[in-house]
């Protein structure tokens, strides 16, 4: 697997756990963004109240290391394989990153986990809707040369603008006599 796919792996579970998670309204478990595909039982399922989660793997000059995520908690560790985390409470026997899979021995039982699945959705709630921008401003996606020179003419024709103004506020001012007019 090429490093940089690891790296964007690890960065997308690292997203993963930092990002907080809204919801609107009550929503079933089975169709939680967050939970993978699998039914119940399957490699890489995950069992309700499981208290350990995969939340990335990357590779290193000393092997894989896999972060494990302890949700009683609130812990995480990263270990290579057949290494103990968190106080003894799981040794990672094996790592997939092709699959996003890793095999962790806890409490005696066999857990495979997998990492979870990022759901994107579109929203316009509260954020950026297209319709939101100056009068004669609008985005172009990959910019061409001749786009480029239309928006740097823009930002300097918007500061000769502002200059002339400052000047001619300055005139009128020196002409009342230093003294700004307040009503």
């Amino acid at each position: 697997m090429h490093p940089r796919t690891l790296c964007f792996r690890w960065l997308a579970a690292l997203g993963l756990g930092l990002l907080p998670v809204a919801r609107s309204g009550a929503q079933d478990a089975d169709s939680s963004p967050f939970l993978p595909v699998a039914g119940p039982g399957a490699p890489g399922a995950v069992a309700e109240n499981e208290p350990l989660e995969l939340h990335g793997i990357m590779s290193t000059s000393d092997g894989l290391r896999v972060c494990i995520y302890n949700v009683a908690t609130k812990t995480s560790k990263w270990v290579g394989l057949n290494e103990s985390g968190l106080d003894n409470k799981f040794v990672v026997k094996s790592a997939d990153p092709d699959h996003d899979t890793a095999s962790v021995l806890s409490d005696g039982r066999l857990l495979t986990l997998s990492l979870r699945k990022a759901k994107v959705e579109a929203s316009t709630a509260g954020g950026w809707n297209g319709s939101n921008l100056p009068p004669g401003v609008s985005v172009v996606l990959n910019p061409t040369a001749a786009d480029e020179q239309r928006r740097l003419q823009a930002i300097a024709d918007e500061v000769r603008r502002r200059r002339l103004a400052r000047e001619q506020n300055d005139r009128l001012s020196d002409q009342s006599g230093g003294r700004m007019n307040n009503r």
